[in-house]
């Protein structure tokens, strides 16, 4: 599997999280189960129940004061995604579609993306605010 959907599986998984506290809770189910409901149809329902199940326990680790829970289960997902992808790359495009939707609801969205590519003896820098280089 390339990085690039490595990368989108762990930010699927992380704002997937996120979101499953908050209003927008159905929504993001909405979007996933139907990633699966085209890709693996057969696993569409089981996703949706899971989805339930992780909002529910979520929910119940936020209560408690449970802080860990929220990366935890975002590991979860990242998994279950990538592997998703792995099996049906096609489906990365309609990812990237539910994450741009989602984005504007997304808490402390970043809004910085950055891509890079160097070659031969060439150096990139990249940074999402404030860089400074001294290199003499």
């Amino acid at each position: 599997m390339d990085a690039e959907l490595a990368v989108l599986a762990g930010t699927a998984g992380t704002t997937l999280v996120t979101l499953l506290t908050t209003e927008a809770w159905q929504c993001v189910s909405d979007g996933i189960t139907s990633l699966w409901r085209r890709a693996e149809p057969e696993r569409a329902e089981a996703i949706s129940a899971e989805l339930e199940v992780t909002r529910t326990d979520l929910l119940a680790a936020q209560a408690g004061g449970d802080v860990e829970s929220g990366s935890e289960l975002g590991a979860e997902w990242q998994g279950r995604i990538r592997r998703l992808l792995v099996t049906h790359p096609e489906e990365a495009a309609a990812l990237r579609a539910i994450l741009d939707e989602l984005r504007p609801i997304t808490p402390d969205a970043p809004a910085v993306t950055q891509h890079a590519t160097a070659s031969g003896h060439a150096r990139v820098y990249q940074a999402g605010r404030d860089q400074h280089i001294d290199q003499r």
